[in-house]
């Protein structure tokens, strides 16, 4: 009888604990991290910019109405996901290797955006970790940390947004926006388990970048990257859920992201 009344506890609990989790689900105020893929959509000033066309739209010959685009774009460009592939090796995992359970986690904002509107070569720094970490407690494993430079406030103006409004390779010695430092990419290796980071900016790597040590740490040690964040503003520093879901590109080395977040 006593491990009948067991039973019926552990099977009660475990029961309420999913009506638990479905109400919070159902409850949950949801946040679009995403710029929309438009003609404006801001990519990396040597790739083809996003672009879409009409194949059809109006009413067929048969009286009902049909709508079908066509569209095309390169994978890093806009909000969007690089696999470790992109700065790692030829061995390294594409986007349709990463397993689900490193698209989600707990979200870690690191809120700099006051020094890196000061100076827009801002590297953000170990001593920025620690100063979240002194508010909020140690870096949760399985974490998505997202850096708020304060940049997405700029999109879709390229050139309060990346600092240069040039296309073409001429271009890239002219982008100026805040990074993150390649030696607190390193800390982050050494010292946390994280299942990605992401920015609100075009690249981890700050503008003036030429060596991208951040992405060749990062990728090295096969975790994923987030670019063009948006509406970091409207997250807490701690406290959310992130889901992050590419397309799921067989081999690609990055892909179209859209990324959320619970509250």
């Amino acid at each position: 009888m006593k491990r009948i009344i067991i039973a019926v506890l552990v099977i009660t609990g475990l029961a309420c604990s999913r009506t638990d989790t479905l109400q919070t689900l159902v409850d949950a105020r949801w946040i679009d991290l995403t710029h929309s893929f438009e003609e404006n959509t801001i990519y990396w000033p040597t790739n083809k910019p996003f672009s879409k066309d009409t194949v059809f739209y109006g009413l067929t010959d048969k009286g009902y109405f049909y709508a079908s685009f066509i569209y095309s774009a390169e994978e890093h460009g806009g909000t969007h996901f690089d696999a470790p592939l992109h700065f790692g090796h030829p061995g390294s995992p594409t986007v349709e290797q990463i397993p689900l359970e490193q698209l989600m986690g707990p979200g870690v904002v690191v809120d700099v955006s006051e020094k890196a509107l000061e100076d827009r070569d801002y590297l953000v720094s170990v001593a920025d970790f620690l100063a979240w970490e002194d508010s909020h407690g140690q870096i949760p494993d399985g974490s998505i940390i997202l850096l708020r430079t304060g940049y997405g406030q700029f999109w879709p103006d390229p050139l309060a947004y990346t600092g240069t409004s040039l296309q073409g390779d001429e271009a890239v010695a002219h982008l100026r926006f805040p990074g993150l430092g390649p030696e607190a990419a390193q800390w982050l290796v050494d010292n946390r388990n994280i299942h990605l980071i992401g920015i609100d900016t075009p690249s981890i790597d700050r503008g003036q970048s030429v060596y991208f040590k951040a992405h060749r740490i990062l990728c090295a040690a096969e975790i994923s990257i987030c670019e063009n964040v948006a509406n970091l503003d409207k997250l807490p520093e701690s406290g959310s859920f992130i889901i992050a879901l590419p397309m799921k590109i067989k081999g690609g080395s990055g892909a179209p992201l859209r990324i959320v977040a619970m509250l």
